[in-house]
């Protein structure tokens, strides 16, 4: 994985004089800061300009477009290299289970703000006019202030819980407020209305009895991603809350195989936090191979 804890690992070993490659199964190294953030937050390549500074340091090989599909392709890799060190993020979107989720018009958050990163030219992205994000965390707020900038009428934030159980920050909140987007509360998704195969709106059930129906020509779900647990399978990693489970400097039960960033159990998600994984899986792997 090429994201944070992954080039941080990267760049560690290199300066300790290890050589290394970085798989990735994405066209671009960055991950989340170079796919996952929108566009209206980061100064255009700047996700690029900071792996390209990464790099320069030397020792350090990419190999994009390779995707980890299988346990023979992790033993593969752990035969080929003195260590491996998973960091493969949480690339799996969850899915709300209700009717009308398969229509025209249902998108994952998480792949529109991938889009409109990788976009030349933000205003030939089609939008709705009426949208509705499922949701409360960052990726939520960012696809619906997106949303507003290319064009849409009306956009919607539904949210399950309370303010206070918010995932986003009041400061991303009011944002998103003070740019004309409305955010619900106390509202749970139960069914995705269709019309010839294309949303038409989404019904909820309010937390204090009754529903509420929000017309959509666009939904997105932001309600949080996922281990892709399939490709590690027969592996030998155990998983734990659905990460993998490794102890604070990455080790597993697999020897030589380590793992970090957001795949680790324990892990809250922040990329400052992915960076001190990728920094301290360095350590011990340099450790282990030095001994």
């Amino acid at each position: 994985g090429a994201g944070p804890a992954g080039l941080a690992c990267a760049f560690a070993l290199a300066r300790r004089g290890h050589e290394v490659v970085i798989h990735d199964a994405r066209a671009a190294p960055g991950g989340l800061n170079e796919y996952g953030l929108a566009a209206y937050k980061m100064a255009g390549g700047f996700a690029q300009a900071e792996v390209a500074w990464l790099l320069a340091i030397g020792g350090i090989a990419l190999r994009p477009n390779w995707r980890l599909e299988g346990a023979q392709q992790l033993a593969a890799l752990r035969a080929d290299f003195d260590a491996v060190y998973l960091a493969v993020g949480l690339a799996r979107t969850h899915r709300l289970g209700i009717a009308g989720e398969g229509l025209g018009g249902v998108r994952d958050a998480v792949d529109f703000i991938a889009e409109l990163r990788q976009a030349k030219d933000l205003s030939r992205l089609p939008i709705g006019r009426r949208v509705v994000v499922i949701g409360g965390g960052m990726t939520a707020v960012d696809a619906a202030v997106q949303s507003r900038l290319l064009g849409a009428e009306e956009v919607h934030i539904a949210y399950r819980r309370g303010p206070q159980e918010m995932p986003a920050s009041p400061a991303e909140r009011e944002w998103a407020q003070t740019r004309g987007v409305t955010i619900h509360f106390g509202l749970t998704p139960e069914e995705i209305v269709g019309s010839a195969g294309h949303v038409a709106a989404v019904r909820f059930a309010r937390a204090g009895g009754g529903e509420q129906r929000l017309d959509a020509d666009l939904v997105f779900k932001a309600i949080g991603q996922r281990l892709d647990e399939g490709p590690l399978q027969g592996s030998g990693l155990t998983l734990q809350g659905g990460r993998v489970l490794a102890d604070d400097d990455g080790r597993t039960g697999v020897p030589r195989l380590f793992a970090g960033g957001d795949c680790r159990a324990g892990g809250r998600d922040l990329t400052v936090e992915a960076v001190a994984d990728g920094q301290r899986a360095a350590a011990a792997i340099h450790a282990e191979l030095t001994a």
